[in-house]
């Protein structure tokens, strides 16, 4: 297992935390839901938005016995897997870790788990969300029924290698659990063709997220940390992306030659 870690400058974070902010506006149900989340008496009873999730999918950590064959990063237990290296981004300004991909044979895999209302989900939400954002820098958003549920797959124009106009893509999934969100983003091969997304699939399947107990608003990032032996050797440097929050466009994906 190979861990790296990739820091993110005091400039870039702070106009990502502007952007998250932005984003971010409470409506009228999210003020309810925040409201079930400080314990208010009379909160409805907890939904569980994803069907079949408990049994296939990520899981909530009451719901997955991770004594065994799990790498502990805080809220996000990572199931080992053969030829799997593990990257931690880490926010310059705070030192804090704020997301984790996951990259196997030349695939890779962003998750961030964040705080969900008690009685629903976020990624319906978030997807529109995604859809615009994506629109207002040049790019376009299908959705289509995938693995778990309704995703997106985004492309925004970029430069291929040798300067020629192509776009990056990025495919989008989310799932909604008892009081949490996890986020995950597909890049490379395994976001366009289903042949090579198995592995990754499975790697998200595995996933376990830790809410905890303690309150906290919707879409509040929920806390990440290094696993206790990150002293391995680090990945090779990547060029450093804004922070990710959970409607944020792509960060990275492959650059594909744009034809027709």
């Amino acid at each position: 297992m190979i861990f790296g870690r990739r820091k993110k400058s005091q400039h870039q974070s702070e106009a990502a935390e502007t952007a998250q902010d932005d984003t971010a506006s409470i409506s009228p149900d999210e003020t309810a839901g925040d409201r079930e989340e400080l314990g208010e008496e009379n909160a409805p009873a907890q939904a569980e938005p994803t069907p079949g999730r408990a049994s296939t999918g990520p899981f909530d950590e009451s719901e997955k016995d991770t004594a065994a064959g799990y790498i502990d990063l805080g809220a996000l237990r990572i199931a080992a897997a053969e030829n799997l290296q593990l990257r931690l981004e880490v926010e310059e300004r705070t030192k804090r870790v704020i997301a984790v991909t996951l990259d196997i044979n030349g695939s890779n895999l962003q998750l961030q788990a964040f705080a969900a209302p008690r009685s629903e989900g976020l990624w319906d939400e978030i997807r529109e969300q995604i859809g615009a954002s994506v629109g207002s820098q040049g790019g376009t958003v299908s959705e289509r029924q995938g693995e778990f549920g309704t995703e997106l797959i985004a492309k925004l124009p970029a430069q291929t290698p040798d300067g020629r106009a192509g776009f990056r893509v990025a495919r989008f999934v989310g799932v909604d659990g008892p009081r949490w969100f996890l986020r995950g983003v597909f890049g490379g091969p395994a976001a366009m063709d289903p042949a090579i997304a198995g592995p990754m699939e499975q790697l998200f399947r595995n996933v376990v997220v830790v809410r905890g107990d303690h309150p906290l608003p919707p879409r509040e990032l929920l806390p990440l940390k290094l696993p206790k032996d990150a002293g391995a050797p680090k990945q090779p440097e990547q060029p450093e992306q804004p922070k990710a929050t959970p409607d944020d466009p792509l960060r990275r994906g492959p650059e594909i030659t744009h034809i027709g």
